[in-house]
């Protein structure tokens, strides 16, 4: 168990081109978090551009965590906000929720607890407290709830783009669509409900039509050396077999995957009793 308000130690799992300063500086306000707030942060990656495999020369840096609190505050009648925010600026972008957040999001169906879970780029992290809450995680979640989730944010994200249109647009916005499709794609072919966050993991594990692949390729390329306005055509094939991803996601929208809210909320709560109990601060 955790004796005090503190921050995983361990060396990073990062890239050699992430800036050490900035690395650095986001150590920094993870240790000033843990103890502001008096929690322990068993968790914190990277959850941006970077992590999802398609970064831009000037991308921020976007650290999202994990926090959990001391037992008694879970017993509070007035419990803290379940959100910790580090200011804003250029370059940073570095905020966390408590591991109770993250549980009643994965139980609602929102698959962002399971992305921070399995992103590739570490900043902090005991494995042993990542491979227990996504198990609670994979047990909680609605597969179809999941579904839904990648649905409309991949239809949102793909419509603002105006990729369909086949004209220039933003790489941004389209990479922004890709992935949400790209996660559909690996939950037809997956029994899990926690796809990979990186877009190559996603098109490994779930490949694409070789054509698809290619095209997916160059666009990360060309998106490695334009800075975040940068623009494009998106491949008529690869706007088909996005636009086939999402039409497929909607035609199969039926509902619950067959186990009710009460039981995901009743299994959940059971695990993130245990969870608390073993990895809250001590003291």
């Amino acid at each position: 168990m955790p004796t005090g308000p503190r921050v995983a130690s361990r060396d990073h799992d990062l890239p050699g081109s992430f800036d050490p300063q900035v690395v650095a500086a986001i150590d920094a306000r993870l240790v000033g978090v843990a103890r502001e707030h008096g929690v322990h942060v068993p968790w914190a990656v990277e959850s941006g551009s970077r992590a999802w495999g398609f970064p831009s020369p000037d991308s921020d840096y976007d650290c999202r965590f994990v926090y959990v609190r001391p037992v008694t505050d879970y017993l509070d009648p007035w419990p803290p906000r379940d959100v910790v925010e580090t200011p804003l600026d250029a370059v940073l972008d570095v905020n966390g929720w408590d591991v109770l957040k993250v549980v009643r999001l994965a139980v609602a169906g929102n698959a962002t607890p399971g992305e921070w879970l399995r992103s590739p780029l570490v900043y902090a992290g005991d494995r042993c407290f990542r491979d227990e809450l996504l198990e609670l995680v994979d047990a909680a979640a609605d597969r179809q709830a999941v579904r839904r989730h990648y649905l409309h944010v991949g239809r949102d994200q793909w419509q603002r783009s105006g990729a369909a249109r086949g004209a220039e647009v933003a790489l941004k916005r389209v990479f922004y669509g890709l992935r949400p499709a790209a996660a559909l794609h690996w939950l037809t072919m997956h029994d899990g409900t926690t796809p990979p966050m990186n877009l190559t993991q996603l098109l490994d594990e779930a490949p694409p039509p070789a054509a698809v692949r290619d095209d997916v390729e160059a666009l990360v390329a060309a998106k490695a050396v334009t800075r975040e306005l940068g623009t494009g055509v998106v491949p008529p094939a690869l706007r088909a077999w996005v636009e086939a991803q999402l039409s497929d996601a909607a035609d199969a929208d039926v509902g619950p995957d067959g186990t009710t809210v009460a039981q995901r909320r009743a299994d959940a709560a059971t695990r993130f009793r245990g969870l608390v109990a073993r990895w809250a601060p001590g003291g």
